[in-house]
């Protein structure tokens, strides 16, 4: 695996397509935006299946290891519909977010199109990278909705993602910071960048937690990097 810094990133100047995760890939982790939706989702659980919050809480966590989300997990085993979770989880506090002008400029300076793809509802993709300011700088966005709720890493996911947009995987480079799902992009040919931070994620189940500084790598994982707008700087340098 290259290390993180401007050679390694340079090599992939010659591809032409570009997708993101969303959250704490976009923005730092640090930012703990996600603490919100994940507290949000435990009282969402605990509500809907009349549970105490701590058997809530465990039964989320074990929906998200098990079924990609939360979300999919409550509709695979319970038949839930998606929209009233989806409105209640993502109805967050925007304001520990950074406005980033730098990370859009080095976004928008990439060659060819670009991509936000996230297991987050499509209003709460809009909603984020507008308040980060980078509306703009996306050709599309590729939300729950848009797989029919079947999230990464459920390869169905990506493949229903590949044809909306015509993606050539093996012109295109990934973005991630949960390591499993990076491997369904891998297999089909994309170049992976696993975004690492320094937040404690001992919390989260062993196999979906996202990656942290010192983490072992597995061998799908081309990239990785701490800094995201350097990363990419780099690639045009």
């Amino acid at each position: 695996m290259p290390a993180d810094g401007e050679r390694s990133a340079s090599a992939l100047i010659d591809r032409q397509v570009w997708v993101f995760d969303l959250d704490n890939t976009l923005y730092p982790a640090e930012c703990d935006l996600f603490a919100e939706i994940d507290q949000r989702m435990t009282d969402f659980v605990a509500r809907f299946l009349r549970l105490p919050r701590d058997e809530a809480r465990a039964v989320q966590k074990q929906y998200y290891a098990e079924h990609g989300t939360t979300l999919n997990g409550l509709m695979s085993m319970h038949g839930m519909q998606p929209d009233e979770f989806l409105d209640h989880v993502h109805e967050i506090d925007l304001s520990p977010l950074p406005r980033t002008p730098e990370l859009a400029e080095a976004i928008g300076a990439l060659p060819g199109r670009k991509f936000v793809y996230t297991n987050g509802s499509r209003g709460h993709a809009r909603r984020v990278t507008d308040y980060m300011g980078l509306g703009d700088v996306f050709d599309g966005q590729f939300a729950i909705e848009d797989s029919h709720f079947k999230p990464k890493p459920d390869l169905s996911s990506y493949e229903a993602f590949n044809r909306l947009y015509g993606i050539d995987p093996r012109q295109a480079v990934f973005f991630e910071d949960l390591a499993r799902n990076l491997a369904p992009a891998h297999t089909m040919g994309f170049a992976t960048v696993l975004v690492q931070s320094g937040k404690d994620w001992s919390h989260e189940p062993a196999s979906a937690r996202p990656a942290g500084i010192g983490d072992d790598l597995p061998p799908h994982i081309d990239y990785v990097t701490r800094d995201l707008t350097g990363f990419l700087r780099a690639i045009n340098a």
